[in-house]
């Protein structure tokens, strides 16, 4: 997003959601950055530079109709959390945040729900189990692997 929100000479684009001031409450406890994205998210940003950047930024949650499959399963693998969302809903967030830049969005992932605290709005969204039990548990795949090591050598001397 770097030549959305720069010009050419570095300086940032004032209309740029990401530097306006309204949009970018600092995480505290508790709290941290959601972005709620366009339909088929992060298409065109397969490569693992697109998640880690929005990783890095902070962002721990991002809401769309759709994403990129790579994309999807990259965002994961960095401990950021895609969900899908019915467009109607994606549009009702982009109303309530339009009416309200601090408006507030709870994602519930051991219920897997997420919901427009402004409305009380709420959807179900779907994640592999696999994936869930690991951002439950702060598990990359090898933090997985060897909190399964006795169990892996039970198997092996079996």
């Amino acid at each position: 997003m770097h030549d959305l929100r720069y010009t050419a000479d570095g300086q940032p684009v004032a209309d740029f959601v990401m530097n306006q001031p309204d949009y970018c409450e600092a995480p505290h406890e508790g709290v941290h950055q959601i972005i709620v994205g366009g339909q088929n998210w992060g298409s065109g940003s397969s490569r693992e530079h697109a998640a880690w950047a929005i990783a890095g930024y902070g962002v721990r949650v991002v809401i769309s109709s759709s994403f990129a499959d790579i994309h999807r399963n990259n965002l994961l693998n960095c401990f950021v959390l895609p969900v899908i969302v019915s467009r109607d809903f994606q549009q009702e967030l982009f109303d309530t945040i339009a009416a309200n830049p601090q408006a507030k969005v709870k994602v519930d992932l051991p219920n897997q729900t997420v919901t427009n605290l402004t409305t009380a709005h709420s959807e179900h969204f779907d994640i592999n189990s696999y994936k869930k039990h690991c951002l439950l548990n702060g598990f990359d795949d090898i933090d997985f692997l060897l909190s399964n090591k006795e169990k892996i050598e039970e198997y092996e001397e079996g």
